[in-house]
């Protein structure tokens, strides 16, 4: 996997006769250091002695060009630092410049260390080539080449780009100007009246820190690599890595088409969203919907799905690479038209769709129904082939939410067989040609016969319900309600700007420690003891669960209190509220465990009877 691991200084990465070269790819984020980075490696450099350690880079050896006079290194891991330490090394150089009529030695070998200088970072043997080359997004390549002409090489001839200013590469390089100026104007410098010594010394203190570069052959590689020395635990996408093994297979097509593939990707991923889990989660769901397809120009032998039976986080890069290999530009455009479905799955762009549609997807995501996407994805990039209008997908959705919502209560079918079970589905469809109405039953029948029975459901409803699933509680009391909210009602799924619901979840008898008194009177005869065992007993079953919209101003208020409160404006915000599963509570003059027992067990028929597959 690692083809070499090396431990050169800055001095010996940048040295002025090395062919090396550092090409950030385009897949990499925008230079992002800002000035507490800045200030961090210039004080962490200044303060500990020659040799401090800077980090590791990861680079990709593409191998020497004779042509070009360079070996061109694939900065995976590292841009950020390298760029920082090249333009540390910018303004040293520019103020070295300066100050040379200060230096003692003679005024060859001043020049000669300015050369050697220069030549760390603009390559000696590639006129205007810079050693670093930032990523070009942000105009990033565009601010260090103009940066680097105006202050190292007039070989380098790029005007400085508008607004570059105000862009990071000039501020860091700002940063470090006024740093360095002010080393020689403090009053306790080591050399007060010699500014080129006190800068050539700090120049050999950046030369001597040490660097651990990791070279291996590929992108994938270095995925696994980003894996094992991730030592907090943070999940790493593979999309970037993906990104850079796909445009860097059109290293041979025009910058007017390599410009066309990259913004084809950026438009695939402004579709998905910004959200890195969704975008990798897509690709791993994409390969799931289209298995067969995707596997099949690679059967060669009796191997199935070549590519693996599922993608997941490590053989991810893989599958896609091995498709980039095989069919780069058509791989794009596949990836291209279902993340154009994905999006409207995932809610991320509801354009185009049917309002009946939005609320059951809306739906399946509230009820954590992710793992479908798979199922959906196929069926609505097939919709017409398979003869399925709006209608048709409404009822699969619904299906699936009520799937989610007897699965995320009883664990059945369990979290590890989701993925093949969508993937069975999506199978199943294609091998006995169901489309339509039919195509509903049959995802219904194959739903249905992983499910747990309405015996296992009821024991989960029965039981304490919102202890053991908080959310999936709120999905089933709001779908309980919901026929009963009016216009007039804030709904059910909205939420003030804190985040926070505007209808909560409401424990009739409270789930505090210390009952109130009159609550121990209400359910044990003032009896503390039997109290507490009631509460422990019953106050998260579904009969003691209610949706209130001021559930902090309810609180351990006695029950009538609970029943009866008004906001300051006369409306109900007890149990007279409106909704109809509060009109049994609200018909009560008292709540004790009987009548937590009675109402979970009728609910729990309310709820097996909405939740029917």
């Amino acid at each position: 996997m690692i083809n070499d691991v090396i431990k050169p200084t800055i001095g010996e990465l940048f040295s002025t006769d090395s062919p090396l070269m550092f090409d950030v790819p385009r897949y990499q984020r925008e230079y992002t250091w800002a000035k507490r980075d800045w200030e961090n490696l210039f004080d962490d450099i200044s303060d500990n002695d020659k040799g401090y350690f800077l980090g590791s880079i990861i680079v990709i050896d593409h191998g020497y060009n004779a042509e070009k006079g360079v070996t061109q290194c694939e900065l995976i891991d590292g841009q950020q630092r390298l760029t920082t330490v090249s333009l540390l090394l910018a303004a040293l150089y520019d103020q070295l410049s300066k100050h040379k009529d200060d230096a003692e030695e003679d005024e060859d070998e001043v020049n000669v260390e300015l050369i050697n200088l220069k030549n760390r970072l603009i390559m000696k043997k590639s006129k205007g080539q810079t050693r670093v080359v930032p990523q070009v997004q942000g105009q990033n390549l565009q601010d260090y080449r103009a940066l680097m002409g105006e202050r190292v090489s007039n070989q380098i001839k790029d005007k400085r780009p508008k607004y570059a200013g105000n862009r990071k590469i000039y501020k860091a390089y700002a940063y470090f100007e006024s740093r360095l100026e002010a080393m020689v104007e403090a009053p306790e410098r080591t050399h007060p009246n010699n500014a080129y010594e006190a800068f050539s010394n700090f120049l050999d203190k950046v030369l001597s820190a040490v660097i651990v570069q990791i070279s291996v052959s590929n992108a994938s590689e270095a995925y696994t690599l980003f894996e094992s020395l991730n030592n907090r635990g943070q999940a790493l996408s593979a999309v970037d890595l993906i990104k850079n093994t796909l445009l860097s297979s059109f290293k041979d097509a025009t910058e007017e088409d390599l410009d066309d593939h990259f913004n084809q990707w950026q438009r695939m991923l402004s579709l998905l969203g910004e959200d890195y889990k969704t975008q990798e989660r897509f690709f791993r769901q994409a390969y799931a919907a289209f298995r067969r397809e995707v596997n099949k120009p690679f059967i060669t032998g009796t191997a199935q799905y070549p590519l693996g039976a599922v993608a997941t986080r490590s053989n991810l890069l893989h599958i896609y690479e091995k498709q980039i290999k095989n069919d780069a530009a058509g791989m794009l455009d596949w990836l291209l038209k279902n993340a154009e479905e994905y999006t409207k799955i995932a809610l991320v762009d509801t354009d185009g769709i049917s309002g009946d549609l939005e609320e059951s997807l809306m739906n399946l995501s509230r009820i954590q129904g992710v793992p479908s996407y798979v199922l959906l994805l196929h069926l609505m990039r097939r919709a017409d082939s398979l003869s399925l209008t709006d209608q048709h997908l409404v009822q699969v959705n619904d299906l699936l939410v009520k799937f989610f919502v007897r699965r995320n209560l009883t664990d059945a079918p369990p979290t590890r067989d989701l993925t093949r079970i969508f993937i069975n589905i999506v199978e199943g469809i294609e091998d006995e040609k169901k489309t339509g109405d039919d195509l509903v039953q049959f995802v219904r029948a194959k739903l249905l016969a992983v499910s747990a029975d309405d015996n296992r459901f009821a024991e989960m409803l029965a039981g304490p319900l919102y202890e053991s699933n908080p959310d999936t509680a709120r999905f089933i009391l709001t779908s309980l309600a919901t026929p009963s909210v009016t216009k007039e009602m804030k709904g059910l799924w909205e939420r003030v700007p804190s985040g926070t619901y505007v209808w909560t979840i409401e424990h009739v008898l409270p789930q505090g420690k210390n009952l109130p008194d009159a609550w121990v009177t209400m359910i044990a005869g003032g009896d503390k003891a039997l109290a507490a065992q009631i509460q422990n007993d019953h106050v998260h079953e579904l009969g003691n669960l209610t949706l209130t919209g001021y559930n902090s101003t309810l609180s351990n208020l006695s029950f009538q209190e609970k029943k009866l409160r008004k906001d300051k404006d006369g409306n109900s915000v007890g149990y007279l509220n409106g909704l109809n599963i509060n009109s049994d509570i609200a018909s009560r003059n008292d709540w004790d465990e009987a009548a937590i027992t009675a109402r979970t067990a009728k609910l729990v028929k309310e709820v097996i009877q909405l939740f029917t597959l």
